[in-house]
């Protein structure tokens, strides 16, 4: 396997209220609902999904949990925030407040302000409303100047 990843995909309890908070309130770039052809059934999973086009090539991609179950063919659990999150390095440690309360503004629940951390960058958490985790981080070790990409700074692990 190579050390890659295209799609991530968030179970999610309520389509278009995900829908509208990574659209409307991260303004990230969908083409909305897809695969609304693809009806399921109880034991086939609805293709119904919306899917974001990141920096890089990487996919966002947000599915009804009960559906990802289904697909995966695992049994249908609660969400576990904390479990994992997910990080979006910024350029600045005012882009970080930026990123935190515009988050705010479209209904995340910030969990961590921003603040300085011990090994030495500048980040804050946030829930989305299906409470996945998000760290906005600055890191001063981090050239973001290819952002496709950012990379440690030489001499600096």
């Amino acid at each position: 396997m190579k050390p890659r990843i295209h799609v991530i995909t968030l179970a999610v309890a309520d389509l278009d209220r995900a829908l509208a908070f990574y659209r409307d309130g991260l303004g990230f770039r969908t083409e909305g609902l897809i695969g609304t052809e693809f009806k399921g059934d109880e034991a086939t999973p609805d293709g119904t999904t919306a899917v974001f086009h990141l920096d890089g090539g990487l996919m966002l991609s947000v599915y009804p949990r009960s559906e990802l179950a289904k697909d995966a063919i695992v049994p249908l659990t609660a969400a576990k925030p904390g479990e994992f999150s997910i990080g979006h390095a910024v350029a600045s440690r005012a882009e970080v407040d930026e990123v935190i309360a515009q988050a705010k503004a479209a209904g995340a629940a910030v969990t961590d302000s921003p603040h300085d951390r011990p090994w030495g960058i500048y980040s804050g958490y946030f829930q989305d409303p299906d409470g996945h985790l998000w760290e906005i981080i600055w890191n001063p070790a981090l050239d973001l100047a290819r952002p496709e990409r950012p990379r440690p700074k030489r001499g600096i692990d």
